[in-house]
């Protein structure tokens, strides 16, 4: 049983062209090749912690909650992404949603394709690969379920030995309370008692992704997931120990060292407008792995299609725009283009 998406067969053109494009290297010896010099960054990028802040300080005294809530926005402000301890999601929890994703992931690739018959997922859940992508550096060496929470109770796998539904809930619960928690505080650092998140980010407009990266026989080619910024408030994610996850930081890119006992969060371009360019989307990658397979799950706090953007302060740098406006902006520029533009085609 063949449980891996077939990316050789399926975009045998693009690995075909960059055959043909590595010949015409090795002929001319004196060409610049700029393009692999670039992907050969991916190998030699230095590894960093992320700040690491630790959840438990919110319950203390005062003095000790307010550093905290300043650290949260400070790491949010000069990197956008941070990782937090002690944030309610506990180890034995983590390593069920883990060996939930390993189970749904090895399924038959023909069963996963068909994620309403057979894992009682919406249909379109399941996704891999880049439909779009027009050379190997566009495509995304990976596959993941794309679950709505409001569909979470009810995905009991029908057919299956096992039922993912209930530890997902588990998770999707607590890290919404978390993700709510932590977007009030950045709200309330601007000087805002918000109640916009609570309103508007409901269990119909979040959702979870469950990820995996297959061993990529060609790991200085192929990225496991583009350089992208993410299109909502923020996300929370755990990643396993095998590592990929980089970042811009000071404008070079650079590897996050993983904690598996820590969740990571990063500011999304909905925060960063909201936030009048006080918090920052950055834009991050994954990098495949010769060998290991690498699992992940992120949690995307959304509104609704409807819900309008509006910078909390003035003069606002980006113009009103609607999340649908957004995300339909961002889905023609990567047809067209092959890459998101994002947030600059909203500067006013």
């Amino acid at each position: 049983m063949d449980s891996d998406p077939p990316f050789h067969k399926a975009y045998k053109t693009l690995f075909d062209k960059t055959a043909d494009k590595a010949t015409a290297t090795i002929i001319n010896s004196n060409s610049n090749n700029k393009d692999r010099e670039e992907m050969l960054q991916l190998v030699i990028v230095e590894e960093c912690d992320l700040p690491l802040i630790d959840l438990r300080r919110l319950e203390l005294g005062e003095r000790e909650r307010e550093e905290c809530k300043s650290e949260i926005a400070r790491a949010s402000q000069d990197w956008g992404f941070f990782q937090v301890v002690n944030h309610g999601v506990s180890g034995g929890l983590l390593q069920k949603m883990k060996i939930e994703q390993e189970k749904v992931f090895k399924q038959s690739f023909d069963k996963k394709s068909q994620e309403d018959k057979y894992l009682n997922f919406s249909a379109g859940s399941y996704r891999w690969g880049t439909p779009s992508a027009t050379c190997l550096r566009q495509l995304a060496w990976s596959e993941a379920f794309h679950i709505p929470l409001k569909d979470i109770s009810t995905s009991s796998a029908a057919g299956l030995d096992y039922n993912p539904s209930s530890t997902m809930e588990q998770f999707a619960t607590t890290v919404s309370s978390l993700a709510l928690n932590l977007a009030e505080i950045l709200a309330e650092k601007l000087g805002h008692k918000s109640t916009f998140f609570q309103a508007n980010c409901l269990p119909s407009t979040c959702y979870l992704r469950l990820n995996r990266y297959p061993p990529c026989p060609i790991p200085s080619e192929v990225f496991g997931l583009m350089p992208h910024t993410d299109s909502d408030f923020l996300t929370i994610l755990h990643q396993d120990q095998v590592g990929g996850l980089q970042l811009v930081k000071d404008g070079r890119w650079i590897a996050v060292k993983p904690n598996p006992a820590a969740l990571i969060i990063n500011i999304g371009d909905l925060f960063q407008a909201w936030s009048n360019n006080v918090y920052k989307s950055v834009q991050h990658r994954v990098v495949t792995n010769l060998a290991v397979e690498r699992f992940s799950t992120a949690y995307f706090l959304c509104p609704s299609y409807e819900t309008v953007i509006q910078s909390c302060r003035e003069p606002s740098v980006y113009r009103k725009f609607s999340f649908g406006e957004y995300r339909r902006q961002v889905q023609e520029d990567v047809k067209m283009l092959g890459s998101k533009i994002g947030l600059p085609r909203f500067v006013v």
